[in-house]
């Protein structure tokens, strides 16, 4: 079973207006609601590609209650653990451009972590544990760490897709997959990465770490897949860019999707590929029949 953490979700509130009023009444033209989170994005695509996966992290309030019963309607299982506060709210304001304010999200008891840890030191050598996006101020930084080191005793794969303060401590634990783009690669180097072959340079010094996997987004660049000795590059197929949130949350959910169906790695690459591109070019995650439209288009080769 693949399992996706996502500590800190929200109800992403989006609001459309034609124009927006600063200090002044605006009303908006549509509104729509939606559960955010990076491991809740993971979820929801690899549901839109028939696998399954259990939702972790931990929601309170109505906001919390929203979250969990749009996705069971979306029939992906939940098992958050409850808190005493509210989930967060992210607004969105669209307009002639975009405007973000963001909730900071519930406090976190040790009780609650505990928790969280039980259930995942339930997880076997058969799971695969998927932890994106950033950690709530009440939690300690540390709790990556301590999870990668609790899911390695266990034989259970990490997927990490965070920042490079969170990912760092994880490196020497021999994670399944790390998935940054070609800025968060740079990062950890103190670079810029202006081209494929920096890319593929810097992605083998994360592999030395010993980091089994390293998937690198770069845009309209494609991607890199460093795995064993091989390193496999994706070109991006032709399209209009509507929005690259949830883009690399995809990639990750095709990638996975394809090796729990028990795909060669270069199908489950370009599968990640494919359905990391049909959400750029969709508006809000993509559909089952953009993600098969692209696929064919897309050629991997060796680097």
């Amino acid at each position: 079973m693949i399992y996706t953490l996502t500590l800190n979700p929200s109800v992403d509130y989006i609001m459309e207006l034609d124009s927006f009023q600063k200090g002044g009444l605006n009303r908006s033209e549509k509104e729509s609601a939606f559960p955010g989170g990076k491991g809740i994005n993971v979820s929801r695509v690899l549901h839109v590609l028939n696998v399954e996966s259990v939702a972790l992290g931990f929601a309170g309030g109505f906001t919390g209650e929203y979250i969990k019963q749009f996705l069971n309607k979306e029939k992906i299982k939940t098992e958050f653990v409850e808190v005493e506060e509210a989930s967060r709210i992210n607004v969105k304001v669209k307009s002639d451009d975009e405007t973000e304010i963001n909730g900071s999200g519930p406090s976190i008891r040790e009780a609650h972590i505990q928790q969280l840890l039980q259930q995942i030191s339930s997880l076997t050598e058969e799971d695969m544990i998927v932890l994106a996006g950033s950690i709530p101020g009440s939690v300690p930084r540390s709790f990556y760490q301590e999870i990668a080191e609790q899911c390695k005793e266990q034989g259970t794969k990490v997927i990490i897709d965070a920042e490079k303060n969170l990912i760092q401590p994880v490196l020497s634990l021999n994670p399944f997959l790390i998935k940054p783009n070609h800025h968060e690669l740079g990062e950890m180097f103190d670079v810029k990465i202006e081209s494929v072959d920096d890319a593929v340079h810097y992605g083998k010094k994360l592999k030395d770490y010993g980091v089994e996997n390293v998937m690198v987004s770069m845009a309209e660049k494609g991607a890199l897949l460093l795995t064993g000795k091989e390193v496999l590059y994706s070109s991006v197929p032709r399209g209009e860019l509507q929005s690259s949130v949830g883009a690399g949350d995809s990639t990750v959910a095709g990638f996975l999707a394809g090796l729990s169906r028990g795909w060669s790695i270069e199908d489950a690459f370009r599968l990640g590929t494919s359905a990391g591109s049909a959400t750029a070019y969709s508006i809000g995650l993509c559909s089952s029949e953009k993600v098969e439209s692209l696929f064919e288009k897309i050629q991997i080769t060796k680097k």
